[in-house]
């Protein structure tokens, strides 16, 4: 019998060491180069299949698509979690959000309000900003609401968005009424469709930071509810659609409503971001900056009842492939290769290890990653990078689930599922039976993580709560 096990570890630890021993190739390649500019773009809510790239066929998005022709588009990429606060927290501290005890969007939950990411100097914009980088975050915040956890504690030099999971498009208010815009720490009060004033923002900060280094967050709340199209009659005047609900669900829009949204809508909220994306990309060209910019497009997470996830089984708020498996282009001229599709596993926090990595950021050495540097297996320098991940949602219905190599064990309830989700991406075969002891070893793998993610394999940690 094959010990399955061994072999992995020994996979694992040749990956390793190829890894390793190509990354200097890469540094070397980027070393004659300032530290590159770093654009982060974050959709919200957008299906793994609503970008042309990806398979779309009822919406434009040129500039995304544009992004893909022009780099790395991935194809087995993954958000941290299936909600926005988790993966969220996931990219600003680059390991797995559960370290830090936020499992579910924030806000949702009776008293969660006051819950928040705790602020430690190690974060992704504090690191680069003691780097010399310029840090911003334009848009969704969704890490807390006290101004102890506000992304200025966190490293941001400037803040401009909402910190809510949600907002009006138009009126830039949560569903209670309460305004939630903010410049820094200080409200602020505009007229117009928020896609746009994000986008607008966004440019500003690159035209304000040409010079460089610069970290722009742009995390756009398209395409989340509520589903609120660009240049819609009466915006600022109409009525929440759940007055009775709590929290962010009085904007919630579902299937059922008597009048329910429609994919038009959608797609109308999705181009106008794709638009916005173009300016993005026409101000760092005007600057002359395409050359030296790492540009990221992804997801928080996967789409709503709206949104095309093929061939994806089932939806945002499940750890199933279609609320875990998203987008994910990287483009970086000269150093990554235009129009290839990568087949690497990875991660959202796997983009924060690499934006660390090139930015030369010194990262403490008793803060431990948990997400790793993809850009050598980008580039085409190193063989893929065989990856184990996890994944546990708590709150209603919990679930949790872990991917190695191709396979992916996924618990939902008291039920356990087995799937090669590289041949099977839409989860339609269960093979469990097959493989009883690959289930039992991923059980006790993840049983493993569980135990260090909530402390109880370690002596002490950084990241712990």
């Amino acid at each position: 019998m094959i010990n399955r096990q061994g072999c992995q570890r020994k996979f694992a630890a040749i990956c390793f060491l190829a890894i390793v021993a190509a990354v200097p190739s890469l540094r070397a390649q980027s070393s004659s180069r300032p530290a590159p500019n770093v654009v982060m773009i974050l959709m919200d809510d957008m299906g793994y299949a609503d970008i042309g790239s990806y398979g779309v066929k009822d919406a434009k998005t040129p500039n995304v698509d544009r992004l893909a022709r022009e780099g790395v588009r991935l194809v087995d990429a993954y958000a941290n979690a299936s909600n926005c606060s988790p993966t969220r927290a996931g990219f600003i501290t680059g390991q797995y959000q559960q370290r830090y005890g936020i499992e579910w969007p924030l806000g949702s939950l009776p008293g969660d309000s006051a819950l928040g990411l705790r602020v430690t100097g190690n974060s992704l914009p504090a690191l680069l900003k003691k780097s010399g980088y310029a840090t911003g975050l334009i848009g969704k915040w969704h890490l807390g609401f006290k101004p102890e956890f506000s992304p200025n504690a966190h490293g941001f030099d400037e803040f401009f968005g909402f910190v809510s999971g949600a907002v009006d498009y138009y009126t830039h208010r949560r569903g209670d009424g309460t305004p939630d815009l903010y410049e820094n720490a200080k409200p602020v009060e505009i007229h117009g469709y928020l896609t746009d004033e994000i986008t607008r923002r966004a440019v500003s900060f690159v035209d304000r930071h040409a010079t460089g280094p610069f970290f722009v967050e742009v995390a756009y709340n398209a395409v989340h509810w509520p589903f609120q199209p660009p240049d819609m009659p009466g915006a600022e005047s109409h009525d929440v659609p759940r007055r009775g609900a709590a929290g962010d669900l009085t904007l919630y829009q579902g299937p059922g409503d008597s009048v329910p949204a429609t994919r038009k809508d959608y797609v109308r909220m999705l181009e106008r971001a794709d638009q916005g994306i173009g300016e993005i990309l026409a101000a760092l060209e005007r600057r002359g900056l395409r050359e030296n910019t790492l540009v990221i497009f992804t997801n928080d997470n996967g789409g709503e009842w709206l949104s095309h996830n093929g061939p994806l089984t089932n939806r945002k708020s499940t750890l199933w492939e279609g609320g875990i498996r998203v987008p994910m282009i990287l483009r970086w001229p000269g150093v990554l290769p235009a129009n290839r599709t990568s087949r690497q596993v990875a991660m959202t926090m796997d983009l924060t290890a690499s934006i660390l990595h090139v930015s030369g950021a010194a990262i403490p050495s008793t803060y431990r990653l948990d997400g790793i540097d993809i850009l050598p297996a980008l580039s085409g320098r190193s063989p893929l990078v065989q990856r184990r991940l996890f994944w546990r949602r708590k709150g209603p219905a919990p679930q949790r689930a872990v991917r190695s190599g191709p396979w992916k064990l996924m618990q939902d309830g008291v039920n356990l599922y087995l799937f090669d989700v590289a041949a099977d991406p839409g989860e339609r075969h269960d093979v469990t039976a097959d493989h009883l002891e690959l289930v039992r070893e991923l059980v006790a793998i993840l049983d493993a993580w569980e135990r260090d993610i909530d402390g109880r394999d370690r002596v002490s940690h950084s990241g712990s709560h």
